[in-house]
């Protein structure tokens, strides 16, 4: 599949869902993902792990939600993500799963605005709440840039910990 940018009446698309409702439309297929991951968070280490990953992502109930599965064979592990467009409040929400738990993460929640996306949840982390932040930005029909980070002191300061740089694949490749 490919990104859908179809628009026939102002705020709606051809399928009659609110524009904001296709803003992941972009991110459903295959995907190779490079990957830079704080070895040490909170600590102001700049040393990072760097991996590479593959991702498929694909729409459900018509769009308004998807699953994306991402594979991670050189650090033993994979996860899901579900995101979700609620039509009441027009923002996403977005949950992780990952196998090394195999439980729902708390959602971070937002939309997206001259085309990056921001979104924002609480969690913990280490033991320690923390404010967690998902940005996409650089998002191109063959690419996209996620950034996550986080916030010990409720969003004052943030730092990022995980960078993910997609590139798109054909399916299966």
């Amino acid at each position: 599949m490919t990104a859908r940018s179809h628009q026939t009446v102002p705020g709606l698309t051809e399928v009659g869902r609110p524009q904001d409702a296709c803003a992941f439309d972009f991110l459903h297929g295959h995907w190779r993902v490079a990957h830079r991951r704080l070895k040490q968070r909170h600590v102001g280490s700049d040393d990072w792990d760097r991996f590479g990953a593959t991702s498929a992502c694909e729409p459900r109930l018509g769009g308004l939600v998807n699953v994306e599965e991402i594979a991670m064979p050189e650090r033993g592990f994979s996860g899901v993500t579900l995101r979700s467009f609620d039509l009441a409040t027009g923002l996403w929400s977005i949950w992780w799963i990952s196998s090394l738990e195999g439980r729902l993460r708390p959602p971070v929640t937002g939309g997206f605005r001259n085309g990056v996306g921001t979104f924002e949840g609480d969690d913990i982390d280490g033991g320690r709440p923390i404010r967690a932040r998902y940005v996409w930005s650089d998002i191109t029909s063959r690419s996209a840039c996620w950034t996550q980070s986080f916030s010990l002191d409720g969003g004052g300061a943030w730092e990022a910990n995980w960078v993910m740089d997609f590139t798109r694949t054909e399916a299966g490749a």
